[in-house]
């Protein structure tokens, strides 16, 4: 299975992908392959700064959000975890080259259960 992200990954900050501001990129090897599999930000300070910033923000929203609504939305991120958990279990081997099935049993699952978790 291929997996169609890009090559080169941005962060996620304020609901929106943004390269880091210095610019840089490291390689990201499969270690059990030795493959590059993507370019991963390097982000520093400014980046924390502007992460944790839009953070705050999102939890002055989040936080006052009635219970209803936050455990809709974690338990449908658990959905769409288990949902793409072929896809997520791939991108999780190629990142850290354990094996796809464990990918699968541990990591990808335990997600879900986490978001489920915390949704009640």
């Amino acid at each position: 299975m291929q997996l169609d992200i890009p090559f080169q990954l941005q962060n996620f900050i304020g609901g929106t992908f943004v390269s880091a501001q210095n610019g840089v990129y490291l390689s990201n090897v499969n270690p059990a392959t030795g493959e590059v599999v993507g370019d991963i930000p390097d982000s520093d300070m400014p980046d924390i700064e502007v992460a944790v910033t839009a953070a705050q923000h999102a939890f002055e929203s989040w936080s006052s959000s009635p219970l209803e609504k936050r455990f809709t939305i974690l338990n449908k991120i658990a959905d769409l975890i288990e949902e793409h958990q072929e896809i997520l279990a791939l991108a999780e081997t190629n990142d850290n080259g354990k094996p796809i099935w464990l990918s699968k049993k541990v990591d990808i699952y335990r997600a879900a259960a986490n978001f489920r978790f915390f949704a009640t």
